[in-house]
This record gives C-alpha cells, sequence and structure tokens, in this order.
C-alpha cells in the first residue's frame, strides 16, 4: 500500500471520531502546555537570577556587624551588604536607618577608638581605617571600599514638600565595584569626597519622580536635610537587586560628606573587598577575620561572598524548574497510557477491517504504520493544543509575578515531546494490530 493511501485511511479514521481523538489528547495537551510553561519559567527565573545579581562580582565579599544591646549584653545578627558583595557591618542595637543598610547609635570615631575600646565596646563601627588595614594586611585584595545608607529629607524639583528618600554615602570605586552605569553626567570624584563637597548621583527612578528626567536632573540642585546639593549625574536602570541598596531610588553622595552633613557618628558602614581570584575567595574571607580579630578582639562579624548568593539563588531556580519537569513527564505518562488505552480499543474494534486489509494485500509493515501515524497525529494535536493553550496561561501565571519567558524552542521542544509520547505508547497497539491473522481477524465478531 502506498504511503498516500495509508495517510487518507489515517485521516478518515480521524475525522470520523474527533470527540475521542480530542478527549484522547487531553493529557497530550496538558504535558505540552507543562512542559513549554516549565521552559519559559526556568528562563524567566534565570534571567531574573542574573537582574537581581546583575551589580554584584562574583569575587566581592561582604564583611558587616549588627550589635544590639540587651541588660548591659549585645548579640549580633546577620543583615545583607551594601551591595550583594562581602560586607562587615557595626550597627548598635539602638541605631536607626534605612535603605539597604541601617545607621546605629552613637558610637566610636575613627579618632578616637583605641586598642583599649576596640578590647572592649557594646557598639562597632568600621571605618576607613579599616578598609585600609584589609587592604594592606589581607593578600589577595583586588580592590576595596566602604559605604553606608540612611534616610534623609530631600526636596527639590517638582516635589511640592520634603520626604524621606535613601541617601547611600559612598567612595569613588563603589560604581565600579557594583556595576552601575550612568545614563548622564559622571559619578563621585575622589576630590568630591576628600573636599566633602555637596554634590550627589541619583538613581533613574527617584531622579524621575523629582526632576521628569534624567536630562532634567543632571546639573540641578536636591535640598538633602535642608542643604542643597549639585547633581552631577544620574544611574541607568538597574531593576531590582538581590540585596544591600537598590540603586534605582537611592541618591548617591561623597562617602565623607555624609558623615559630615548627615550621619555624623550615627554611620553604619559595610566594607566590601573584590578578590583578585575568585576560586580564592574562601581563604580571603580566613584571612580578613583573622585582620578584623586583632582590631576588635571578641567581636565577631557577618562575612560573605557573591558567589555564595548567586549559587544559591540559581540552585533554588534549578529546583524550581526539576520539580516543574518532574511534573510534566508524568503528565506526559498519563497521556500516554490513555492514548495506548484507546488503540487497544481502536484495534479490538477494527478487527475486521484489519483482516481486510491484510486480505487484499497489506503487509504487516502497513498496518503497523497506520496506526502508529494515527497515534503520532493524535498526539500531535494535543501538543499543539497544549502549546496555545500555555500562551493563554502565561498572563495569568504572571499575574502571581512569576517571570516567564516564552520561546520558539520551547514550543518545538513540546510539540517533539508530544508526538514522541504518542508513538512511543503507541507502537504496542500498532504491532498487536499488525500482528492479526487475516482468517482469525476476518471471522471476529
Amino acid at each position: 500500500m502506498r504511503l498516500s493511501e495509508i495517510c487518507r485511511l489515517v485521516w478518515l479514521n480521524l475525522s470520523q471520531n474527533k470527540f475521542k481523538v480530542m478527549l484522547t489528547s487531553i493529557g497530550i495537551m496538558v504535558g505540552a502546555a507543562t512542559i513549554m510553561l516549565v521552559i519559559a519559567i526556568g528562563t524567566g527565573g534565570r534571567e531574573a537570577v542574573a537582574e537581581q545579581f546583575k551589580n554584584l562580582n562574583a569575587g566581592a565579599i561582604d564583611i558587616s556587624y549588627e550589635a544590639a544591646a540587651v541588660s548591659s549584653q549585645s548579640f549580633m545578627f546577620a543583615v545583607p551588604g551594601s551591595n550583594g558583595n562581602m560586607t562587615i557591618r557595626a550597627v548598635p542595637g539602638s541605631g536607626s536607618g534605612g535603605g539597604g543598610m541601617r545607621a546605629g547609635a552613637p558610637s566610636f570615631s575613627a579618632g578616637s577608638m583605641g586598642a583599649d575600646n576596640r578590647m572592649n565596646q557594646e557598639t562597632v563601627t568600621l571605618t576607613t581605617e579599616d578598609m585600609e588595614d584589609l587592604e594592606v594586611f589581607v593578600p589577595g585584595i583586588f580592590q576595596a571600599t566602604i559605604s553606608y545608607s540612611t534616610s534623609a529629607s530631600v526636596e527639590g524639583g517638582s516635589m511640592e514638600s520634603a520626604a524621606y528618600k535613601t541617601v547611600a554615602g559612598v567612595q569613588s570605586n563603589y560604581a565600579a565595584m557594583s556595576n552601575l552605569e550612568l545614563s548622564i553626567g559622571e559619578f563621585l570624584t575622589e576630590e568630591n569626597n576628600e573636599s566633602k563637597e555637596r554634590v550627589c548621583v541619583l538613581g533613574s527612578e527617584i531622579a524621575k519622580e523629582i526632576f521628569g528626567s534624567a536630562y532634567d536632573a543632571y546639573d540641578a540642585i536636591l535640598y538633602i536635610d535642608d542643604r542643597p546639593y549639585v547633581v552631577t549625574g544620574v544611574l541607568v536602570e538597574m531593576g531590582t537587586v538581590a540585596s544591600g541598596i537598590n540603586p534605582d531610588p537611592s541618591v548617591f553622595i561623597p562617602y565623607e560628606t555624609g558623615i559630615k552633613y548627615i550621619v555624623g557618628t550615627t554611620a553604619s558602614p559595610t566594607i566590601t573587598v573584590i578578590a583578585e581570584d575568585v576560586n580564592q575567595v574562601a581563604t580571603v574571607t580566613d584571612n580578613i577575620k583573622a585582620v578584623l580579630a586583632d582590631s576588635y578582639s571578641n567581636t565577631e562579624f557577618t562575612v560573605s561572598d557573591a558567589g555564595s548568593k548567586m549559587e544559591a539563588a540559581s540552585a533554588s531556580n534549578d529546583t524550581l524548574t526539576l520539580l516543574l519537569i518532574s511534573m510534566a513527564v508524568i503528565v506526559f505518562l498519563v497521556g500516554g497510557i490513555g492514548i495506548m488505552n484507546v488503540l487497544f480499543v481502536s484495534v479490538k474494534e477494527r478487527t475486521n477491517e484489519i483482516g481486510i486489509l491484510k486480505a487484499i494485500g497489506c503487509s504487516h509493515k502497513d498496518i503497523l504504520l497506520e496506526f502508529l501515524l494515527e497515534a503520532s497525529c493524535i498526539s500531535f494535536v494535543g501538543a499543539v493544543i497544549g502549546v496555545l493553550l500555555s500562551l493563554g496561561l502565561t498572563p495569568v501565571i504572571e499575574m502571581f509575578s512569576v517571570r516567564v519567558e516564552l520561546s520558539v524552542s520551547g514550543a518545538v521542544l513540546s510539540l517533539a515531546f508530544g508526538v514522541a509520547t504518542g508513538s512511543l505508547f503507541g507502537f504496542y497497539p500498532a504491532y498487536k494490530a499488525s500482528r492479526l491473522i487475516p482468517v482469525v481477524a476476518l471471522n471476529q465478531e
């Protein structure tokens, strides 16, 4: 029998049993939709993780400390770093602040913190001297910076009244270490910091909120705690970040300027360093702890590296993807078993037809091919409907804040899985049909 004749028989059988075809392919529909959505959600999750950590350097280390006084005792707990890198922070228990880091209660200043103070204290405030010590005494550090953030009164532009916003005190190398880019102007310079100049750089969101656009914000005057600051630059939009200071709604000022005019001795700085070799992050971390132990006896600092955070987030996303894939496989198995069951019933119902086909000269191969094509067509129809179903479900899933990235490759893979499932589970019924003895089949009631 020619292939065209076999295809015509397949078409006649399917077109005369449309309702049965639709019911049979339901399992494949759900499986194909699940596969496509699994790929889309997995891709979306990976892209979301990449965006959240795009301001982090894999070799970065954050060092932080936070303490709370309880009956003249203090306890420590971990907090996120200022930019998702490895951070050391010191914050007293009665402190207050805002943004990505918190400002604490009055603490020792850099000039007055001696060896005796460091040996026995309830509040610890990291300083630029501590940062410089790490650069000098810890081998393998490529770059280091110190930063803090707080909440301060901000006014200017089209604002009708002052509002509290996140203000971050940073050094000139903060932008490079945090992978921040400027849409206009330039970032804070070392001269700005040394001279304690009242200049600032705005995140994209706060620039639009106050001035309407980055262009209008550039070189404008912004009042922070009633003091005028010149806007020297505006950052490009970064989106949500995994931890630390979110750049978009923040105002960045020189580190020393903030110490002088805003936070004073209540600053709760975070030291961030970048290891020269990402494979030596653990060694650098141990050396950092050793150096800090010499300066701050009996004080435990929280040290975390960006690489571990990124790996943890990626592992979480991979686990979710694996669970969804497992669910899709189960659905396909159920759909395949459904197709097998229907084809067995179809073979039973069409025994006489098979006997006639064999009597007029159809070979085992022809019968096998006919039933296999029927199974493949049923599963293909189900897979196509499943892909269309996934397109319709995407807006619903996104309503639950799940990022979905549909792709052509996902649709092709869903179709391939659907057809493969139908063909695999349809093979045995087709084989059984092809092995029927013509005389027995013709005499079947």
